[in-house]
């Protein structure tokens, strides 16, 4: 066996809408092809025996041992890789369920889609679980430390990849509260909600946080004079730079004292209850490792205390207890330790529930002053602190205490926060008894943190746990506050560009800001933001991520969606233009029923309370409706659809071609959008492919709330120009000649541009080409349409063959040309000129008078600009053109009016 490609999807996908997180394999079995496991000598027991926890995968059979089952009566290895490969997930702490096998049209040759839960660790889940079988196929076993050291692998990527515990709970919350996320990567930052909309957080600093506020809470000397100049109780200190300094504070202080950095965190280089100037230069030196700055406080005696304040709110309090363990009167403090440690909660770093305790200088320390080493045997129930300190992070403890606090305290406490403005704050108390007033127990307060850790209220080692990431997202996204721009996304196999730069159009006439991805590029409002063919989840992000878009408007092509899934989770609005064969055999999509499945990814993403707009007239887009979460409207070239006419019925609403008009229908309304020859961009109704982008496009604005008049008022400004739809359908008027420019490449797409030059009145040059990784059948089929349409055909081919010989994909195309000679018709002159430029020169050259060259380019910037260098008949940089016809729908070409704009009108 050997894997030829693995893939990662990130978002909803074609194998599963809801298990988004999948890494795809592309399997070859080899000699093992036609190999099921009941024919592997051995094979079963011995998988059994290396991983006897797959008795639990229930699989097709739907019961306990369900796969273990199959694996006995005969199954594929692709089928048993992919249950290998979620249980080593699930066994290293990474539990995943879903996992499909197929097998691809070529033999041996299979996709396995395996879940994950983290990206790292479910590829390398692959490789070990192919490593696995090939070993019991070839040995009869897989070592056991083998098999320990992939468990010892997976688990320390899960633990290097664990969300810290504040932004773990604040992603969990956001999930639960449905506020979509993205996790900016580039600058470890989290982004709650999409577009303008968004809020952005680390750890607990969010985007509301007052940097202010944190440079004071970071000065932890300036803090305590500000606060005790608003009579907070602080404790009595100063703060020195240089160890001669040192016994002037403690003179003026007294023992005991604290001694810390000026600007520190997490504990580090704090040492508390100082009695004696040996200790006191040990604690110094310490604290200057950390900061220039040292401070020197009076020690209140008490208990330490953590409180979190959420936008000036008391949500959480918790006691911190310093790392210590309990005697048994049989072990060591070492001993002990090292069975603390091996608490399940207990981790390294923030991560865990627990931090493991560490033994070090301090500790040291620490057990002196109680008169231990680390070989002492405690009596039992006798209590060793092991740190001075109480912070988390050097293994302390954390006691719920919330509903304890005295009703002064949580007063007091909110005043802080305000007073140094943060709008997260954790406030340190020191008290002997949290339920009274500090000023009752001679209790202070000794610091206020920025970002502080959540993880103490979420998971304290005693009493409740508390759900403190609620009121920071509360905060952030008060109750009606939106978290979503709203998003349209569109596919299909032809059409989807034209379709989405004309929604955008439509939407800019209420939004200030429309972001849109395109074929062409990704665009903010009017500005070009990167260049290239950008319909893929990276590009869609862009959108997202950008906190200046008011709304999304997404082409989402079939690569993106089979190579990473969706960039979301949910569409406003989800159109489905068409599905005609395309890109077949690429992807491992073999057939039109495939590719409506990828296509209808977009149906089945439709947020609930949000559309899909499906196309009537195509029975694969129609029948993606009994898979829509939301609700569904329909476009349709024909006003009396029997499906549109029936839906319509039942109350719902539908886009339809009628009497001339686009027209919406809802319930017992008719909005008559507008006239047809009045929308540029159907050519003056001679592109019925055109008006069909425009019927689903009108629905889409008005399912989204746009109002007729700003619908109408788009249409009318909207045109097949280079500048709005740059290879679509651009008409350019040469004086002798027209041009039509087309970045058609498959057999619909040539066939909705014929329709139009059948319409023409003169004779048509054909400058036609076609990607060389479509099949033989499709550029065949090219050439066959061709020639139903062109009075010549020059065949031309891409700068990029795509695997092809240089010359092959040109050969095809001639075939099809040639086999409709052979049909009964005549042979349409042709030639082969694969150099595209040269090609496209030729047939300007070489235009007829009256005559119409139309060019199907690969790049179509090249091709414009070429046309461009001829001059067309323009007072402007572009000369796509809008045709009004007479009412028989024969062009008129007579007179030629040029517009400011740089259109022309047709007259009659």
């Amino acid at each position: 066996m050997k894997i030829l490609q693995t893939q990662t999807l990130r978002g909803p996908n074609y194998w599963s809408i809801r298990r988004s997180k999948l890494i795809l394999v592309r399997l070859d079995l080899e000699d093992l092809a036609d190999r099921p496991s009941d024919t592997i000598s051995g094979f079963y027991d011995s998988l059994v025996a290396v991983l006897p926890s797959l008795e639990d995968h229930y699989c097709s059979p739907g019961c306990k041992g369900g796969f273990l089952s199959r694996v006995r009566e005969g199954t594929m290895m692709g089928h048993i890789l992919e249950h290998v490969a979620l249980e080593l997930q699930t066994l290293a702490d990474m539990p995943v369920g879903f996992g499909r096998t197929r097998e691809t049209a070529t033999e041996g040759i299979y996709q396995v889609a395996i879940e994950y839960q983290l990206e790292t660790a479910g590829r390398y889940a692959v490789r070990a679980a192919l490593r696995l079988c090939e070993s019991i196929i070839e040995t009869g076993t897989y070592p056991k430390a083998e098999l320990e050291k992939d468990l010892a692998d997976l688990k320390k990527m899960r633990t290097d990849a664990t969300l810290g515990a504040s932004t773990e709970a604040l992603v969990k919350e956001a999930q639960t509260m449905g506020i979509p996320w993205l996790h900016l990567e580039t600058c470890d930052i989290f982004q709650f909600g999409y577009g303008k909309h968004q809020k952005r957080v680390q750890a607990a600093l969010t985007s509301r946080t007052n940097i202010l506020g944190v440079e004071l809470a970071c000065d932890k000397e300036k803090t305590k004079k500000i606060l005790a100049s608003m009579g907070v109780p602080v404790p009595l200190g100063m703060t020195i730079y240089s160890f001669g300094e040192l016994e002037e504070a403690i003179d003026r202080l007294g023992y005991p004292i604290v001694i810390k950095p000026l600007n520190g965190n997490h504990g580090r280089g704090i040492t508390i209850d100082i009695q004696d100037w040996e200790h006191a230069g040990i604690a110094y030196d310490r604290a200057r490792e950390v900061s220039s700055g040292v401070i020197v406080e009076h020690f209140y005696q008490g208990r330490d205390h953590r409180i979190l304040v959420v936008n000036h709110q008391v949500v959480a309090v918790a006691e911190r207890v310093p790392a210590h363990v309990v005697g048994n009167g049989s072990e060591t403090i070492s001993e002990l330790v090292d069975r603390e440690n091996q608490d399940v909660r207990r981790g390294e770093g923030h991560d865990n529930m627990l931090t493991k305790i560490e033994l070090d200088d301090s500790t040291d320390e620490m057990l002196n002053r109680q008169g231990f080493t680390v070989n002492t045997i405690l009596r039992s129930g006798e209590v060793c602190y092991l740190r001075a300190t109480a912070n988390l992070s050097t293994g302390g403890i954390a006691i719920d205490r919330t509903d304890e606090i005295h009703p002064d305290t949580v007063w007091l406490a909110e005043r802080v926060s305000r007073i140094i403005d943060l709008d997260v704050a954790g406030i340190d108390v020191i008290t002997t008894d949290i339920t009274k007033t500090l000023a009752e127990v001679d209790g202070t307060i000794v610091e206020v943190n920025a970002a502080p850790g959540l993880r103490m209220h979420i998971s304290p080692s005693q009493g409740v746990g508390r759900n403190v990431a609620a009121p920071i997202l509360q905060m952030l996204f008060p109750p009606g506050t939106p978290t979503r721009i709203p998003v349209v996304a569109i596919t299909g196999t032809n059409g989807k560009t034209t379709t989405t730069r004309l929604i955008a159009h439509i939407f800019s006439q209420v939004y200030d800001s429309v972001g849109f991805t395109t074929t062409d590029g990704i665009y903010i409002g009017d500005r070009l933001v990167e260049k290239g063919d950008t319909t893929g989840p990276q590009s869609a992000q862009i959108i997202l991520q950008d906190p200046t878009v008011d709304i999304a408007i997404l082409e989402t092509a079939r690569g993106g969606i089979l190579r990473s899934g969706l960039a979301f989770q949910h569409s406003d609005v989800g159109v489905v233009l068409n599905v005609a064969a395309d890109h077949l055999g690429l992807g491992d999509i073999e057939t039109i029923d495939q590719l409506a499945r990828v296509k209808g990814v977009i149906a089945e993403t439709v947020h609930p309370d949000g559309y899909a707009v499906l196309n009537a007239d195509d029975e694969r887009v129609a029948a993606m409706a009994k898979d829509v979460p939301g609700k569904v409207a329909y476009f349709s070239m024909d006003a009396n659809n029997p499906l549109v006419r029936a839906h319509v019925q039942r109350g719902g609403i539908a886009a339809v071609y009628a009497d001339e008009y686009l027209t919406i229908l809802q319930q017992d309304w008719v909005h008559r959008i507008e006239k047809v020859e009045r929308v540029p961009l159907t050519l003056g109704g001679r592109a019925p492919f055109m008006i069909a982008n425009a019927l689903a496009a009108c629905l889409a604005a008005f399912v989204q709330g746009v109002n007729v008049e700003h619908i109408r008022a788009a249409l009318r400004s909207f045109k097949a120009s280079v500048a709005q739809t740059p290879g679509r359908m651009n008409l350019f008027n040469l004086g002798r000649y027209h041009v039509l420019v087309d970045y058609a490449h498959n057999p619909a797409g040539y066939a909705a541009v014929g329709s139009f030059v059948k319409n023409w009145t003169g004779s048509a040059i054909g400058v036609v080409g076609g990607p060389g990784d479509r099949r033989d059948e499709d550029l065949i089929e090219l050439g066959k349409l061709s020639a139903t349409f062109f009075d010549r055909i020059i065949v031309k081919e891409d700068d990029d063959n795509r695997g092809r010989a240089w010359g092959d994909t040109a050969e095809l195309i001639v075939q099809g040309i040639e086999q409709v000679a052979t049909a009964g018709n005549h042979l349409v002159p042709h030639s082969i000129m694969l150099n595209e430029s040269e090609a496209i020169e030729w047939a300007l050259d070489n235009a007829p008078d009256n005559g119409l060259v139309t060019i199907f380019p690969d790049n179509v910037s090249r091709a414009i600009a070429l046309i461009m260098s001829r001059n067309p008949i323009s007072d402007a940089p572009e000369a796509a053109i809008s045709v009004e016809l007479k009412s028989d729908n024969s062009p008129i070409l007579d007179a030629v009016s040029v517009g400011n704009n740089g259109t022309h009108s047709i007259k009659h």
